[in-house]
């Protein structure tokens, strides 16, 4: 029987950020990949939140520090705190809003002006459930991710499709970039290695997640 480990037990904490426009479902996204939730009374957030939940990736355990902040212009000076030791995010937009993905760039931009430039960025299209009033093609969401060298998918926090899926595989990625950068340097003392709860900085490291690729169904 497996060992049981408790909340505060895990190999890594890494740090992942939710950034849209307000309305997409982020908040919606974060209960259901952290408490498998969904509430259909859509209420805008305020301020920042943020939960926690740990995946196993390669035998470790991975522990996701995930910021849910809210879109709306007027809380944009908690911007650089918020970003602050990100690794990760999830970039959401409302497929049936063809606004949110136009503005995707924007918010990719002020990403890239607060955090690492290597951050693993995860481009998310959701609420893939209303098919009927899609604005925003599956391929306009890839061609997009492809030219920013994002991750892609498209999820439904309604139908808890692809939610999992969307985290596991930006926790992944920056895993494989720390443990590559432990092998490459050599590194075979136990001092030396990122300790258990030590946060990730993935600097200089772009060239691994390169190489490993991203899913895009």
């Amino acid at each position: 029987m497996a060992a049981y480990r408790s909340e505060d037990d895990y190999d890594y904490l890494f740090k992942l950020v939710l950034i849209g426009d307000s309305g997409v479902g982020k908040s919606n996204i974060l209960s259901r990949f952290t408490r498998n939730e969904f509430s259909l009374e859509s209420k805008s957030t305020i301020g920042v939140e943020f939960a926690t939940r740990s995946l196993n990736v390669d035998s470790k355990v991975i522990k996701a520090q995930i910021w849910d902040t809210a879109g709306q212009e007027r809380y944009r000076a908690i911007t650089s705190a918020y970003y602050r030791g990100a690794v990760g995010a999830l970039l959401v937009y409302d497929v049936t809003r063809r606004t949110t993905f136009e503005n995707a760039e924007r918010w990719l931009r002020e990403l890239r002006d607060h955090t690492d430039p290597n951050i693993v960025v995860m481009l998310v299209g959701n609420k893939s459930d209303l098919r009927h009033l899609v604005a925003v093609s599956t391929e306009d969401g890839k061609a997009f991710a492809e030219k920013e060298s994002l991750c892609f998918m498209e999820t439904s926090a309604l139908e808890a499709t692809n939610v999992e899926n969307a985290f596991a595989e930006v926790l992944t990625q920056i895993y494989r970039i720390v443990s590559k950068k432990i092998i490459d340097s050599g590194v075979d003392s136990a001092g030396s290695v990122p300790g258990r709860g030590e946060k990730i900085n993935v600097k200089d490291d772009v060239s691994a997640l390169k190489k490993v690729g991203c899913c895009s169904t």
